[in-house]
């Protein structure tokens, strides 16, 4: 059966607590911790699954935080391929203050990954690529892992003839770029790192994805801006979305979300505009749970609709 593939190079289980108020010193009594699978790819399938999508998730992963992790991905029923490694999977953090509502997030490196762990993911996604229309690699890589092994993903993507969807950031960003590459979901701050200047406007950050994508960079460029909504540019054409007003309860997976939208957009051969749509739907979808929870299969639908019914979306 065709399905879409998600790769997590350097997964974690996210920790999420409250506290009155994060103050230096003190011991800080916070409230029961919330544990969940995460990484930018497990996120992904996991929103994927919601939308009852067929999803394949695979990662390496160690220790006992890895085992809680595979465990924690099984519990939502999610397919899942783990490749198993020495180091021990790592764990980020999340508190957010009760009294301002601010959030504080630690994110911690992964561990080494050792070069035979490496060759068995990349095998292991070569492998499921015989039956896959969307590969979607998302997140940082851990130490060990070549700065070029996502560009290694998309030129077998390229050689299989399916779509290849990039969400990283920094040097691993710039080692994927060249023939072969798709999409890339930068945020602004990506993207102004990327190609080394400010973009303060629309104006220069379609002129930057322009440039990206006629350099032979990348495909397609989706630049996401939070809640001024997001920018799609493809060889074809470009396009705005704004993103609908929402109650928003955390930022938390909204990248991930739209990635995911894109994702099922895609896979579903819809048209690109359409994807991104959907994309625009799952991300703004995911800033309406509170935490780190991802979004709700029914918000995802409704805002999709609501796009298209507030006119929201528009060529360029």
């Amino acid at each position: 059966m065709v399905k879409i593939v998600t790769i997590t190079i350097n997964p974690a289980v996210d920790i999420y607590t409250d506290v009155e108020k994060v103050v230096p010193v003190r011991k800080l009594r916070c409230s029961t911790a919330r544990r969940e699978a995460g990484g930018g790819g497990i996120n992904v399938a996991r929103v994927l699954k919601r939308l009852d999508a067929d999803v394949q998730a695979l990662f390496p992963a160690g220790g006992s935080i890895g085992d809680l992790l595979e465990r924690l991905i099984k519990a939502e029923k999610l397919a899942c391929v783990r490749i198993p490694s020495a180091g021990e999977t790592r764990e980020s953090l999340t508190a957010e203050e009760r009294g301002s509502g601010e959030q504080y997030r630690f994110v911690f490196e992964g561990t080494l990954l050792e070069p035979a762990a490496v060759r068995a993911c990349f095998k292991a996604v070569e492998n499921l690529c015989e039956e896959a229309s969307v590969l979607v690699a998302s997140g940082s890589l851990r130490p060990g892992v070549p700065e070029d092994f996502y560009a290694q993903l998309a030129a077998l993507a390229h050689d299989r003839g399916i779509h290849f969807i990039l969400d990283t950031s920094g040097a691993a960003l710039r080692g994927a770029l060249g023939p072969g590459l798709g999409l890339i979901k930068p945020n602004l701050r990506e993207l102004s790192d990327l190609v080394g200047a400010p973009l303060p406007g629309k104006a220069e950050q379609l002129r930057a994805c322009e440039q990206l994508i006629a350099d032979g960079n990348a495909a397609m460029v989706a630049l996401t801006l939070g809640e001024e909504g997001a920018l799609l540019v493809t060889g074809q054409g470009a396009w705005e979305a704004r993103a609908p007003q929402v109650d928003v309860l955390s930022p938390v997976g909204a990248g991930d979300s739209f990635t995911a939208g894109m994702a099922f957009g895609l896979h579903s051969g819809w048209p690109t505009d359409q994807a991104f749509r959907l994309g625009i739907a799952a991300g703004t979808a995911a800033v309406m749970t509170a935490g780190t929870a991802l979004c709700r299969r029914e918000d995802v639908w409704a805002l999709f609709d609501r796009i298209e019914k507030d006119g929201l979306i528009r060529r360029l």
